[in-house]
């Protein structure tokens, strides 16, 4: 077995999702969103004081946090900071009007674990359609009543479970460039920023997912979406993992900024099953040429 193999088989079984949930993630994976049922509950782990002792050991670049009470779009600004350090702003997160980003929680060996424990209840069904589940990730969201995470996307496959509080995710459809321009991938791709840029007549096309403690949301590969905490606290965690398939995409696109670069409309890459393999070989090539992963 390779190291990954060896980490899943060697996992904890939780049974945090359940027959049910597991049964409603493989009729949907890996395009259409849609809730789960968790029962990870009071996971010590998840708990506030816990979380901001993990936040205090993960290295800095692995810690996000600033202001709460944000527009639904930045539209290029940067979030302001909160002032107060990352400690603080979990354990006294009901107050201090603040989102925090704890980000690759695999860093820590007991996040690690409860991380690959999770997602081995659903390596089946993501193997069977997606090949290999790669780069295994987890985040975890601590937010103020009330605050915004801004309009955004992310480039991996994702399952949001609510552990505390409530929030809703208002999604739009991956892969169309009414909502994510291509030359916002395209430049994501190649070392930008994959912050969208809002405009209120967007909303029209969105849904509104709310999640309360014990749910979860499936969020496809860069589903442009935007959340609103609710009045108390919340906690959430993101088990996040990637595939041939979106790492294929996510190439393509870079190479489409190539392209584009040249003067040419370079024709999107397409969403699963599609394997956007020449362009995805092409980038992977030039990377190679020019020394970079």
């Amino acid at each position: 077995m390779n190291d990954l193999t060896a980490t899943f088989a060697n996992a904890d079984p939780l049974d945090a999702f359940g027959a049910e949930s597991r049964s409603a993630f493989a009729a949907s994976y890996p395009e259409v969103p849609h809730k789960l049922a968790h029962h990870l509950g009071d996971h010590p782990l998840m708990q506030l004081d816990a979380l901001a002792a993990m936040a205090e050991a993960l290295p800095d670049t692995s810690v996000e946090y600033n202001r709460a009470n944000l527009p639904i779009g930045l539209n290029g600004e940067k979030a302001p900071a909160n002032g107060i350090g990352i400690g603080e702003t979990i354990r006294n997160i009901a107050t201090t009007g603040s989102w925090a980003a704890l980000k690759n929680i695999e860093q820590i060996p007991a996040y690690n674990d409860l991380l690959m424990a999770l997602l081995a209840e659903l390596r089946p069904t993501i193997e069977a359609r997606t090949g290999a589940m790669l780069k295994p990730q987890g985040f975890v969201f601590v937010t103020s009543p009330n605050g915004v995470t801004p309009y955004h996307f992310d480039p991996e496959h994702n399952i949001l479970l609510q552990l505390m509080g409530s929030k809703m995710m208002t999604m739009f459809p991956a892969g169309n460039a009414t909502y994510a321009p291509d030359e916002t991938h395209e430049g994501y791709h190649t070392g930008g920023g994959r912050e969208l840029f809002w405009r209120d007549e967007l909303i029209a096309g969105g849904r509104e997912w709310t999640l309360s403690p014990g749910e979860a949301l499936f969020v496809p590969v860069m589903s442009p979406h935007f959340v609103n905490n609710g009045q108390a606290p919340s906690v959430s965690l993101s088990i996040t993992w990637r595939s041939e398939w979106s790492f294929a995409e996510a190439d393509a696109r870079a190479f489409n900024g190539l392209l584009r670069k040249a003067g040419l409309k370079p024709r999107p890459p397409g969403r699963w099953p599609a394997t956007n393999r020449a362009k995805a070989l092409a980038w992977r090539l030039i990377r190679r040429l020019r020394g970079t992963r």
